[in-house]
């Protein structure tokens, strides 16, 4: 193997590793905060490159009818709870903004002259569409089950994950689709070609690790999500709703893999269930970082990029199974060096 190829092989391992931190991260998030394995991750990858998508076509999105349908889900779980609790009035204005929002996205996205929008504007649009699908998915599926264990709550999450997928197949098809990349650039860094498209997703991905860092630490929702990790029965005490902390932590994570899924799309097609392989990778970089720690996990992910694009050249035949294979000693090693600790009860 020449040095050029290992140049190769390490910049292709980079461009995907900063995008299986992005998922590593929102994966943590997730679990620390809700105690959620968040196995529907991937399909928000798969909806922000198929919105996109659809959107440069000049073809209305799925993900809007979408949207809609886990809006009017939302009020029906909304009705129900406050019907069971006696509170149907307060419930009212959030009930209309569950329908109202799906409701005029799809009469903007009917009147917009969707392929000759700036990029930009599409790529706004998109993350405008797929991000409140993670708060909606919380009040539908999980927050009704916020005190449950950690394996009933997977359990949901495996559902979520299948419904999504079916939906995800109505909405798009079963055809797959590239995106056009954020920038055409080329050039050449010590004797390798490098794409501005690469560039990109390195220093995207950079930055928005960066700002959500600068989130956590700074920012007055971002200590209540901390918080929330930290001991859920102590936030509540002190004023922090544990149901806005797990909507707020939705929301980023549906933002995370929309603008992955961007990102990621102009290099590989993306079909409607593409996005579960990604999530998986994310997944072992997660676990890497034993689904607590951020800064493993964003070596965990740099490991996984590297063993699979090495992997991709020497058994490409093998490279997923070399890949997950790596989780059985991980698992092994943590099973060995962890203490069992006692599930929280509220």
């Amino acid at each position: 193997m020449s040095t050029d190829i290992i140049l190769f092989l390490l910049q292709d391992a980079i461009t995907n590793a900063a995008i299986y931190a992005l998922l590593a991260l929102a994966l943590i998030l997730v679990f620390t905060v809700t105690r959620v394995i968040f196995v529907p991750q991937g399909e928000f990858v798969s909806y922000g490159a198929l919105t996109l998508a659809s959107m440069q076509q000049g073809v209305l999105p799925g993900t809007a009818w979408v949207l809609l349908l886990l809006g009017l889900l939302a009020v029906a779980v909304e009705l129900v709870t406050a019907v069971m609790r006696r509170e149907v009035l307060r419930a009212l204005p959030v009930c209309l903004l569950y329908i109202l929002y799906p409701v005029a996205a799809l009469a903007v996205l009917h009147w917009l002259p969707l392929k000759q929008l700036p990029q930009i504007l599409q790529v706004l649009i998109t993350l405008a569409i797929v991000l409140p699908i993670g708060p909606f998915l919380y009040r539908v599926v999980f927050e009704p089950l916020a005190n449950a264990s950690v394996l009933v709550l997977l359990i949901a999450a495996v559902a979520a994950h299948l419904a999504l997928v079916g939906l995800g197949l109505l909405a798009f098809g079963a055809e797959g689709a590239r995106t056009i990349p954020l920038s055409n650039i080329t050039f050449d860094l010590f004797s390798i070609p490098m794409t501005g498209q690469s560039v990109a997703v390195i220093a995207i991905s950079g930055l928005l690790i960066v700002a959500l860092f600068w989130l956590f630490g700074h920012t007055l929702y971002g200590k209540a999500l901390r918080a929330t990790a930290v001991n859920r029965t102590g936030a509540r005490l002190v004023g922090i709703k544990p149901e806005l902390s797990g909507r707020i932590c939705f929301a980023l994570a549906a933002a995370i893999g929309a603008i992955s899924g961007i990102l990621i799309s102009p290099i590989t097609a993306i079909y409607y269930d593409s996005g579960f392989l990604f999530a998986l990778k994310g997944f072992v970089a997660a676990i890497i970082g034993g689904l607590a720690s951020y800064p493993i996990a964003a070596f965990g992910a740099l490991a996984v990029g590297i063993i699979e694009s090495f992997s991709s050249f020497w058994a490409s035949s093998f490279k997923e199974a070399i890949l997950f294979a790596l989780v059985i000693p991980i698992l092994l090693w943590r099973s060995l060096t962890t203490k069992a600790l006692p599930e929280e009860h509220e």
